[in-house]
């Protein structure tokens, strides 16, 4: 695997891990955003896997859905 395929992939898995927290918990990405101080559409482009996230908004979001930041990475 290419240096950029396992960079791509592991944005998609931590988007699907936020995501996969975000429905348990039935919350919207707005109420998400809201809980974790970030914008609703910076929220779903993490979902997506389009953003190269910081180490304090993993941070932030794993506050807000209550889990480790570990939790959110495979």
């Amino acid at each position: 695997m290419r240096p950029k395929e396992r960079k791509t992939d592991l944005k998609a898995r931590f988007g699907q891990n936020v995501r996969q927290r975000r429905l348990k918990l039935e919350l919207s990405q707005e109420k998400l955003a809201e809980a974790a101080g970030l914008h609703f559409t910076y929220v779903s482009s993490v979902e997506r896997g389009e953003r190269n996230i910081s180490l304090e908004n993993i941070s932030k979001l794993a506050n807000a859905l209550g889990c480790t930041p570990a939790d959110l990475v495979d």
